[in-house]
């Protein structure tokens, strides 16, 4: 298997990497000469360890807006799947009560809502913090990550020693 520095380029490649190149001479770290060199080399270049070459002295550019929104629908994304994940735990509860109270004569009040409303509470709550006004996608992540972790020790507990 190749190694990452002798994988070919594709003209995406080059033209993302010209597009750095400029932007670093937009903020006067190159000279006009240095910028033509540089073009120059890009569009030459065969793989990536010639491209990685061309930046090496540069710094790192922040992330554009678009890759920011990008990262941030894709951020969204997981999180979502995996809130929906844990809120079908919930539902397999909830459909466990109901066939439990209707088997058992169905007599009286619907008791198994009140274990749906803690699903649709918590799933609301957290969906409001990704997408509400001001997306709070680090506590939703935490928060999946004390549940995951809460019940693979719950898990463990059943397991015994």
């Amino acid at each position: 298997m190749a190694e990452r520095s002798d994988v070919r380029v594709s003209d995406q490649d080059r033209e993302r990497a010209a597009a750095e190149i400029r932007e670093h001479f937009a903020a006067g770290r190159l000279t006009d000469e240095e910028l033509s060199d540089r073009l120059s080399a890009v569009y030459r270049a065969r793989t990536q360890e010639e491209l990685a070459a061309l930046r090496a002295d540069l710094p790192k550019l922040p992330p554009s807006p678009a890759q920011q929104r990008a990262e941030l629908v894709q951020r969204r994304a997981t999180l979502q799947r995996h809130l929906l994940q844990q809120a079908g735990g919930s539902v397999g509860l909830f459909l466990l009560c109901t066939v439990i109270w209707l088997t058992s004569g169905a007599h009286g009040q619907f008791w198994p809502m009140w274990v749906a409303l803690v699903a649709v509470i918590a799933l609301v709550r957290n969906t409001w913090r990704l997408y509400g006004p001001a997306p709070e996608l680090d506590r939703v992540e935490a928060e999946l990550a004390r549940r995951r972790d809460r019940s693979r020790e719950h898990g463990r507990r059943r397991l015994g020693p």
